[in-house]
């Protein structure tokens, strides 16, 4: 009798041993990775990037589309948690806005799992550190917002005092320039709107040229928006196509340099030129200089094309990459920001890590 214990205590045992280490129920890690759209290129390559990257690491993950709402997205991370999701990866619908921030951070923390937002701003600069310094399990990866702009702006007014007598079709001696913004109240959208023309000028007025001059004085806010705030190629080429209906060549108004907040909208842009007989890259159309934002892969082939002029590099594989590597620290049981000291990190925000832009005009 006493052996027949022992056996069924042994079994019992085993079973437990068995149990503990078989890495399942809820110390598995179980992500969930929420897309503002799926349908902005930049992202798409960021998502490509971090599917590959987490797949590689071996860890669980489900991607969602908020379709630019956010009402939907918060929806989504709602029914994420209830299915058992501990970490959330949020790229945020509503950019900038510390409300719809802070109440996903609260879900979050009501939850007790770790949330690291990426690309879209969670609060204004005034305000920083808000949102990310009221949960400890919370981390943002993103870029330097303004750090585009300016680089823009520098990459402009270089190519346009060097090129200045090309560029300047109709003499008059300024260049009409036209601006796509992304989406209104978007930090990096603010940025790169301000900065891209700001520091575009200071190059030009240090040359002894007169600031750019924006095509249609009738606009005071000197850009034209995405009204979906998709960023996108669509919207670019239905405002560049009714522009061109009304300032172009013929007319003695022509635009003759296009700034895009992203290449999307660049591309688009370059669709309705081409539709013209502009920027068709054979060696005997006229180019007008287009500028965009990420340095997709599409906007790299318009560059060899020699159909756009050059683009910042907003880097989705490194951005990709401090975002697995955070998630791999949540997977070992680590603190969020452990090991990042090779990374970027804002002066005044403890686990804002910053992806660093770079000017791309071909290689």
């Amino acid at each position: 009798m006493k052996k027949f214990l022992a056996v069924i205590l042994a079994g019992i045992m085993m079973l437990g041993l068995a149990a503990c280490g078989s890495g399942g129920g809820s110390d598995e890690l179980s992500v969930g990775v929420f897309y503002y759209t799926y349908s902005d290129t930049y992202i798409s390559s960021v998502r490509t990037a971090l599917d590959a990257q987490l797949t590689e690491a071996g860890i669980n993950f489900q991607n969602y589309d908020g379709n630019s709402n956010q009402t939907t997205q918060n929806e989504q991370i709602d029914t994420a948690i209830a299915q058992g999701t501990n970490l959330l990866i949020v790229n945020i619908v509503t950019s900038g806005s510390v409300d719809a921030s802070q109440a996903i951070v609260d879900k979050a923390e009501a939850a007790g799992i770790p949330v690291i937002f990426f690309n879209r701003a969670v609060e204004p600069d005034e305000e920083e550190g808000v949102v990310l310094g009221s949960y400890d399990k919370c981390a943002f990866v993103g870029t330097d917002a303004p750090e585009a702009g300016h680089m823009q702006g520098q990459m402009i007014g270089e190519y346009v005092v060097e090129n200045y007598d090309t560029v300047d079709l109709n003499g008059d001696g300024v260049i009409s320039y036209a601006m796509f913004m992304g989406q209104l109240g978007n930090v990096e959208a603010i940025y790169r709107t301000q900065y891209a023309v700001e520091d575009a000028n200071a190059a030009l007025t240090a040359a002894g040229k007169p600031e750019l001059e924006y095509f249609d004085a009738s606009n005071t806010d000197k850009y034209q928006v995405d009204q979906d705030g998709n960023w996108s190629a669509t919207a670019a080429n239905n405002y560049m196509t009714t522009n061109l209906s009304q300032y172009n060549e013929s007319s003695g108004n022509m635009i003759e340099i296009v700034i895009c907040n992203n290449d999307g909208m660049a591309e688009g842009v370059i669709s309705a030129l081409n539709d013209k007989g502009y920027n068709l890259g054979d060696g005997s159309s006229t180019t007008i200089p287009v500028f965009g934002v990420d340095a997709t892969d599409a906007a790299k082939q318009l560059i060899a094309d020699g159909k756009m002029t050059g683009t910042i590099k907003q880097d989705a594989e490194g951005m990709a990459g401090a975002i697995a590597h955070l998630t791999k620290n949540v997977q070992a049981g680590s603190d969020l920001m452990a090991d990042t000291d090779s990374y970027n990190i804002s002066p005044n925000v403890s686990n804002k890590i910053y992806i660093p832009y770079g000017v791309y005009t071909g290689e």
